[in-house]
């Protein structure tokens, strides 16, 4: 029997009837074709399908929508402003830090929560947070560049 939910999406209210055991990432993606957040692993492993809830990262395959049924979301979608790419999108395309691109907006909204909590951190704090988020075309060095810039540009 469905639920009716309302969530708030990238700063949009949307009312949606999900099943008891439908996750988020399905809503996200099939319900309301927000298909920057990826399904991947869906055992909350690689990262991919990282979201912001009520300004926490999630694991979106994890969580069952109607666990956040009045909560504020935000995908890699949410994250420009006015056209304008976020300093943490703009310095993965400046860094070449996207290879297939397939991990990258779970890597982008990890490293913009980051920044928002960490405005400066080292270079360890930074591997440190993005720990949950797995690349599997990288060795990591120009992801974790990206993240070094993306502070520096914040703090000018």
């Amino acid at each position: 029997m469905p639920i009716d939910i309302t969530l708030k999406i990238n700063g949009k209210a949307h009312a949606v009837a999900v099943a008891p055991t439908e996750t988020l990432l399905d809503v996200l993606r099939e319900r309301l074709g927000l298909t920057g957040t990826n399904k991947d692993c869906c055992m909350g492993i690689c990262g991919a399908c990282t979201v912001l809830i009520d300004g926490r990262t999630a694991s979106s395959c994890l969580v069952r929508a109607v666990q956040v049924d009045g909560c504020e979301i935000v995908t890699v979608e949410g994250l420009e402003r006015d056209g304008r790419l976020s300093p943490v999108q703009e310095a993965f395309l400046r860094h070449g830090a996207v290879q297939c691109g397939y991990c990258t907006p779970g890597f982008v909204i990890t490293a913009t929560a980051l920044l928002r909590d960490n405005p400066n951190p080292t270079r360890e704090e930074i591997v440190d947070a993005l720990r949950g988020n797995l690349c599997r075309c990288t060795g990591y060095k120009k992801i974790v560049e990206a993240v070094e810039d993306a502070a520096q540009a914040s703090r000018r």
